[in-house]
């Protein structure tokens, strides 16, 4: 099978090296890449936003089989793109992307089908979010509706800080067009935990559980990051947990799209909220989380081809997922000054230390080749990567991993998986 993977992230690395592991891939491209992933697959220099490139390129180069790692690229419609020219294609359409596309949309699919979150309002209009923000209780929370790359969500402590962020989102266009319109909600506490899982449209099969680290500085302060580690499994997602979203948020959402005529296939992330009072879907995804996929899918027995291939085939409910019984832990290695402002084209020392290895992994998440060196290329640059035969055994080989690495303005938390202390 020739395979064309979409995306240049550590996520897309994740991808492809689980996609190099199935007897069944003759031969794997990724547009456009990273320098990790070209150990594995023929890198081609096509952006993941270039629709008519990627589709000429499958046709030319015999493409069967075709999987879409970013969201962008699923909201903009490449999934229909690819279909249209005959590529059988994982993911979802377009109009099944908007789950991920626009939280408007999908807290409003929420409320009307009965699946747990938090109370809110859509607001395209700014003087009458401010309105609503003054008889609001504090803490709150505002959201871009569209694409922010994982950043476009402020929480307020209070109605000064709630006016100024509506204003960096609805007139400053702090997340570009993403924020015309905002979602207003809630505050919920509690822990939190992501769920992957895989879908035919009809059928679902959950993944193992995960717990990601958005802030950009230890004890979880700083800004909000694309994802700075992870863990895998969640110890706070009990049987409990599990058996309450299985009644009633997994299968509701699968079936709440398909009853909108909007059937998914692809990968649904579920981002929950462990509230006393039970789970609520904080957030939905159209895809593999990132970091997530680089603790998840090491961790998964199964043959991804084939199971990629039952849910673009609407036969998923012949597919029982399996999970090694151990724990994976993801520590990001970013440039300094990361998500703000930082410099690239800084040389990666010690990489050759990852070669051959089962249970440590060392993720391209932002990086290029360049004149023979690997050199830094974007804010997170590597994800660090270790299994164990528990969390803490995981989480200690994983930061022992980070010491092989060196480049200049080396960055990274070291509080990752500390709430595995507390479990």
């Amino acid at each position: 099978m020739r395979v064309l993977i979409v995306g240049g992230g550590g996520r897309e690395h994740a991808i492809a090296l689980s996609v190099a592991k199935s007897s069944r891939a003759d031969k794997i491209y990724c547009a456009p890449g990273n320098a990790g992933i070209s150990e594995v697959a023929e890198c081609v220099a096509i952006g993941a936003m270039e629709f008519d490139k990627l589709t000429e390129f499958a046709v030319a180069n015999k493409i069967d089989f075709c999987i879409v790692g970013m969201d962008d690229p699923l909201v903009g419609g490449l999934v229909d793109k690819m279909e249209a020219v005959g590529i059988r294609t994982f993911g979802p359409r377009k109009n099944a992307a908007i789950l991920e596309g626009s939280k408007a949309f999908s807290k409003d699919l929420m409320k009307k089908y009965g699946i747990p979150t938090a109370s809110y309002e859509n607001f395209d209009d700014y003087d009458k979010a401010l309105a609503y923000l003054e008889k609001a209780d504090m803490p709150i929370v505002l959201k871009a509706d569209g694409l922010a790359l994982g950043k476009g969500v402020l929480i307020c402590n209070n109605l000064e800080e709630a006016k100024a962020g509506a204003r960096q989102i609805m007139l400053d266009k702090k997340f570009g067009e993403a924020g015309s319109r905002m979602v207003i909600e809630e505050f919920m506490t509690g822990r939190e935990v992501s769920v992957l899982s895989f879908t035919d449209g009809k059928t679902i099969r959950i993944m193992t559980s995960a717990q990601d680290h958005k802030r950009a500085g230890d004890g979880d302060t700083g800004l909000n990051t694309g994802g700075m580690g992870t863990f895998s499994p969640s110890p706070f997602y009990t049987e409990e947990v599990d058996k309450f979203c299985k009644e009633h948020i997994y299968q509701a959402t699968v079936d709440a799209m398909r009853s909108e005529g909007r059937e998914f296939k692809g990968v649904i992330f579920f981002g929950l909220m462990l509230t006393p009072k039970g789970p609520r879907v904080l957030e939905y995804n159209a895809r593999f989380g990132d970091p997530e996929a680089q603790v998840v899918l090491p961790r998964m027995k199964n043959d991804i081809l084939d199971v990629m291939e039952a849910c673009v085939d609407g036969h998923l409910d012949d597919v029982e997922l399996e999970f090694e019984d151990n724990a994976a832990v993801c520590v990001v290695l970013a440039s300094d000054g990361y998500p703000v402002k930082y410099e690239k084209g800084k040389e990666i020392k010690g990489l050759e230390a990852f070669k051959g290895k089962s249970d440590m992994f060392c993720f391209h998440a932002g990086t290029k080749l360049e004149g023979g060196k690997v050199l830094t290329n974007g804010g997170r640059v590597l994800g660090i990567t270790a299994k164990g035969a528990n969390l803490k055994a995981a989480r200690a080989k994983a930061y022992e991993a980070t010491e092989l690495i060196d480049f200049d303005g080396k960055y990274m938390r070291h509080d990752i998986g500390k709430a595995i202390d507390e479990a």
